[in-house]
């Protein structure tokens, strides 16, 4: 109804976008910034932390370590069977370890493990008390049990914790990524001032503006949406597990990591399942994953979740 009336007339400045996403999200509007999707705010504070040593739990989101010198990036990969990792070590593993900023995307990406809310702010604490800051990505967050209660994106936790940056693609959990649509949080006003100069003036446009604008409207069925996912990635899983070739690992993300064992590697099940237009991401390509035949499944309707299960039980 909208169409040409966007289509014909620019968006808001950032000031005013800003506003929005500070109601969208409940916080201040000095705390948050608009983005042009998340990958436009990740490229503006690791810019900024290009000189910095930087910590990044691998396996993860490849954009992080991307933007990022290799000769700065202190890893810490995970080799546990199933990608498992904690809180306790991640302190752990950095406690002799010098680094400036360390980033988590919680739940993580391929792996979906999850570290809870407590146990983030406890992390977010130890990171205060040694001058570190502390970048999480909770994209994924709105698809974990009890989510209401999961952000960290909180005007009351951003100013106790002044070095904690927190990312969100809104892309990922509203599932409109065409719209291109991200947002950074901290009480750092510094930080935040000097992204809003860093970015174009019209960063994101009137369509995605006009989302922002709407949200609140359809807030009840997206929370109830969000519970009803929940209940089918438990089916869902429940049916991978059935297949004799497939170890699921746990995830409280929007997708299950699978090890694929016996005769078939990770490249040839996501060749097999491409003959029956169904596409997969084989992961054994990214970084520090080599050599482990795993793919990723996302978890879609409950009529394209049984069509996967179908098509792997045949084969």
């Amino acid at each position: 109804a909208n169409f040409d009336t966007l289509l014909q007339n620019y968006p808001s400045g950032m000031y005013v976008n800003s506003l929005l996403a500070a109601k969208y999200f409940k916080v201040s509007q000095e705390h948050i910034v608009v983005g042009n999707g998340a990958a436009e705010l990740i490229k503006a504070v690791t810019e900024r932390f290009s000189h910095c040593r930087t910590g990044i739990i691998y396996p993860t989101f490849d954009e992080y370590p991307n933007r990022l010198p290799d000769q700065n990036i202190v890893p810490y990969i995970v080799s546990t069977d199933d990608f498992r990792y904690t809180a306790d070590d991640i302190m752990m593993f950095y406690a002799d370890r010098d680094i400036s900023l360390l980033t988590l995307v919680n739940p993580d990406n391929p792996s979906g493990n999850y570290i809870p809310k407590a146990d983030v702010l406890r992390l977010a604490q130890w990171c205060k008390e040694r001058g570190i800051r502390l970048l999480v990505d909770e994209s994924f967050v709105d698809f974990t049990d009890g989510h209401e209660q999961n952000t960290i994106i909180d005007d009351s936790i951003l100013t106790e914790y002044e070095n904690l940056i927190v990312m969100k693609s809104i892309s990922k959990s509203y599932g409109v990524p065409g719209l291109r649509l991200g947002i950074l949080a901290t009480a750092d006003c510094e930080m935040i001032s000097h992204i809003k100069r860093d970015v174009s003036i019209w960063n994101i446009n009137s369509f995605a503006e006009f989302y922002l604008q709407i949200y609140g409207k359809y807030e009840n069925d997206y929370k109830q949406a969000c519970r009803t996912f929940a209940a089918e990635r438990e089916r869902f899983h429940k049916m991978l597990q059935q297949v004799p070739f497939l170890h699921v690992m746990p995830s409280q993300a929007n997708y299950f990591l699978c090890r694929v064992t016996g005769e078939y590697t990770s490249a040839r099940l996501a060749a097999e399942l491409i003959k029956h237009d169904i596409i997969i991401s084989d992961c054994s390509r990214k970084r520090h994953m080599e050599g482990h035949q795993v793919v990723r499944l996302a978890i879609r309707s409950a009529e394209d979740n049984d069509k996967l299960v179908s098509v792997l039980r045949s084969l």
